[in-house]
């Protein structure tokens, strides 16, 4: 039975391969082709009838298929039913587990980024993490598929990893696994006049909820809006479509973003479309290592057309594109079948976004004068201002809404730049001719 399948692989891989090449291979290379099946059975077999324990063939067979997939990239990949399956939960935003994105570098399993609001956020994992071991038992030799089939589980059920962090002694985090449910967009407004919105994944209507969240800025502001910054911070990327959608939202012309296989004639051109819901205002982009694939293709758009600043640490670097080929039995396989590049022709493999201002995370300190800075206000007899009250409730406001930021120095920046672009903008547009005519005008009293 095993010998008339390999058989019949044999004859199916050598057709495949001689219909795929625009010449036919070389006889040595035919036999070459005839051994290396002739050995996989032969491995096979031994395996089945000596191994310590007894295996199956379906077990063997997709064993090797992923092997195959696997020893390509990172992220190519042989999915069973079952990984099939799961993909697609992810896809739409709602699926079980830890939520934390992974990557497999040089055998160990790296996490890409922990996704909001999840208990591997909540347990602090952060992107750069090497997780060495689950439940005492290491990862290496694992692949990324088994890898991820140990972390999943049922709700409520326990898993401790061992994380290796950079600076730090190996430590334990003991996690509870729970329905991960995704809200790709957040928004709110910061300092009175700035959109906020973090995008987690780039999952199914993102682009929908973006937009919503513009318009209803817009009207709650009353067309006061200073700018907005977007924060992909170790967002892992999602659906391609998406990232287009969402720099479309943005540009009012020119490429977005292209794929190219490695034949030329493949490759393929997304352009924007007419229409900037921002209708012009400035916009700042947060990224750092974390933040990867389908974020890197927006910050890197709106980055190349000079319509967006790039604030924080370089991206991932995952600038490939993944192709899942449904199989027969419910099985598919994901491909890497092209890379990403950029408006301007830059790959993002392996080099990832650099920011226009690099921002590292910091802790912010308020340093205390312990009353030694004396102002105007200060001073016996000083005259009160008559708008003090106004102006005290205003300051009040801003100084509530940045005291929920302290933590986070980077949105901090983000929000500065966004308010310096918004006024540099307005001084630029103002209107000078009435000071020109004061000039004038005592030129000639002198």
């Amino acid at each position: 039975m095993l010998k008339k399948l390999l058989i019949t692989l044999a004859i199916v891989l050598t057709f495949t391969t001689s219909c795929a090449t625009a010449k036919e291979p070389a006889k040595d290379e035919q036999i070459s082709t005839y051994e290396l099946l002739n050995i996989f059975g032969e491995v096979m077999e031994r395996t089945k009838a000596q191994y310590v324990e007894e295996q199956t063939d379906k077990k063997l067979i997709e064993a090797a298929l992923n092997g195959m997939l696997t020893s390509l990239d990172p992220h190519s990949s042989y999915l069973n039913e079952e990984d099939y399956k799961y993909m697609n939960e992810q896809t739409s935003g709602k699926f079980g587990g830890l939520g934390i994105e992974i990557t497999m570098e040089n055998g160990i399993v790296k996490v890409v980024s922990p996704i909001d609001d999840t208990p591997a956020a909540k347990a602090g994992i952060q992107a750069g993490d090497y997780i060495t071991d689950i439940d005492g038992q290491t990862v290496i030799g694992l692949t990324l598929n088994e890898v991820v089939t140990k972390l999943r589980g049922n709700p409520g059920t326990k898993v401790k990893i061992t994380v290796r962090r950079s600076g730090d002694k190996p430590f334990d985090v003991n996690l509870t696994r729970d329905i991960i449910k995704i809200q790709s967009v957040k928004s709110e407004i910061k300092n009175n006049d700035i959109l906020y919105v973090r995008i987690s994944a780039f999952n199914e209507d993102v682009d929908k909820d973006i937009e919503k969240a513009m318009k209803d800025a817009q009207k709650k502001l009353k067309n006061k809006l200073s700018g907005v910054v977007i924060d992909v911070r170790n967002n892992p990327g999602g659906l391609l479509d998406q990232a287009v959608k969402v720099s479309d939202l943005f540009l009012e012309k020119g490429e977005i973003v292209s794929t190219r296989s490695r034949n030329e004639e493949d490759t393929i051109k997304y352009s924007a479309t007419a229409g900037d819901i921002a209708k012009g205002l400035p916009i700042v982009v947060m990224i750092n290592e974390g933040s990867a694939s389908a974020s890197e293709i927006t910050a890197g758009a709106l980055q190349d057309h000079h319509r967006a600043v790039i604030l924080g640490q370089k991206s991932f670097g995952k600038g490939s594109v993944q192709t899942v080929m449904p199989l027969r039995n419910h099985a598919a396989m994901r491909l890497t079948t092209a890379r990403y590049y950029t408006p301007s022709g830059r790959s993002i493999q392996a080099k990832g976004i650099e920011p226009d201002i690099e921002v590292k995370q910091a802790k912010l300190e308020e340093i205390k004068s312990y009353g030694l800075n004396l102002s105007e206000a200060d001073l016996k007899g000083a005259l009160k201002n008559e708008q003090a009250t106004n102006d005290k409730k205003k300051n009040n406001d801003k100084d509530n809404s940045k005291k929920d930021d302290k933590a986070d120095y980077q949105l901090i920046r983000a929000l500065d730049l966004v308010k310096a672009l918004y006024l540099y903008g307005q001084n630029d547009n103002a209107d000078i001719e009435p000071k020109e005519e004061k000039t004038k005008e005592e030129a000639k009293a002198k």
